[in-house]
């Protein structure tokens, strides 16, 4: 392992891009809503919207724009956190791994502490010009330290959600925590990790001993999974939530609360299979109470144009890593299911 240089800490890139106390405010009030979302204090559904990666600045400023003025017709009925996920897990180790990594998309003169610029700089432009906070992935957890200030939503992965690091920093983080279902799909390995999330710690975190509170708003995101042979399973069917809901019940957790992840395994990969699968989910709703009480929102994989492209091809608006639906049938499935709720 060779050092290269100590970056620098966070506080010191805080200057540069810090929120007004006005916007501060507004922070904690749009926290406080999906609080009340994830406690039940309210009856709206979250959706985090939005592209795999934020692989540009450009269009995904153009993106969330779009999801800005959504959100203000459909903002009875939810609340849209724009997906922008700056660190990207990589099943191999290999490819792209989001804009902390490549700042640079092209370039393999690649710079962790431009990244880490890079992605303070988007949440910060996000805010600045549509008035919303997102939801990134913590992909490190001593890395989300740099921009946790300006999230009003954080997931851990299913490669991380076992994780003893990543479990005890959700507990010291102070906005709501949605943690993935493992990638083979084992719920209680799940549940443990939200136990583990909403309870106090002592830890190592940047070089300090530090004590965690404990976040009672830490909960499940469903994902699918994938079996011994490689082959995808979901795990959003009615039944499969109700079995979930029952499970969720034993373990005796605080604001009990599932958000289902419509791409991923659920969809098999297959991204315009998120549009049913969103609106599966909600005629489940509909259908039982427990179920409707439990399901806080969706998480669906959007972007300017579908699909996906790879690395090079520079089309603006179209994902590089797992492909995605398009705007227009975004814009289209939101207002349905505004309509159908």
């Amino acid at each position: 392992m060779k050092y290269i240089r100590k970056l620098p800490e966070a506080e010191e890139l805080f200057d540069e891009y810090s929120l007004t106390p006005k916007q501060i405010v507004n922070r904690q009030e749009f926290v406080g809503q999906i609080r009340d979302i994830i406690s039940g204090k309210e009856n709206r559904k979250l959706l985090l919207v939005g592209p795999c990666s934020a692989d540009r600045e450009d269009s995904v400023l153009d993106y969330v724009a779009r999801l800005a003025k959504l959100n203000d017709e459909v903002k009875e009925k939810f609340l849209i956190i724009p997906r922008v996920y700056t660190g990207k897990p990589r099943t191999s180790g290999m490819g792209y791994k989001g804009l902390l990594h490549h700042p640079y998309i092209n370039s393999e003169n690649d710079d962790l502490l431009d990244g880490i610029i890079a992605a303070r700089r988007l949440h910060y432009r996000v805010i600045q010009e549509t008035g919303l906070f997102c939801v990134d992935e913590m992909l490190y957890p001593e890395s989300i330290y740099y921009f946790v200030d300006l999230l009003a939503y954080i997931a851990v992965g299913a490669r991380s959600v076992e994780d003893q690091s990543h479990r005890m920093t959700a507990s010291g983080i102070d906005v709501p925590v949605g943690m993935k279902n493992p990638v083979g799909g084992d719920t209680t390995a799940l549940l443990n990790s939200i136990l583990a999330a909403q309870n106090k710690h002592l830890m190592s975190y940047r070089g300090y001993e530090v004590q965690t509170e404990g976040n009672d708003y830490a909960h499940a995101i469903l994902r699918g999974y994938v079996d011994n042979n490689g082959k995808n399973h979901s795990n959003y069917h009615y039944e499969d939530l109700c079995d979930f809901h029952d499970k969720y019940v034993g373990f005796n957790l605080k604001n009990m609360g599932v958000i289902i992840d419509c791409n991923h395994s659920n969809s098999g990969k297959q991204y315009n299979e998120q549009i049913r699968i969103a609106k599966d989910v909600f005629h489940s709703c509909k259908l039982n109470v427990a179920i409707n009480s439990m399901v806080k929102g969706l998480m669906i994989e959007s972007y300017i144009e579908d699909g996906n492209q790879i690395v090079g091809e520079k089309i603006y608006g179209k994902s590089i890593t797992d492909a995605c639906i398009g705007w227009e049938k975004t814009e289209r499935l939101i207002r349905e299911l505004a309509e159908s709720v």
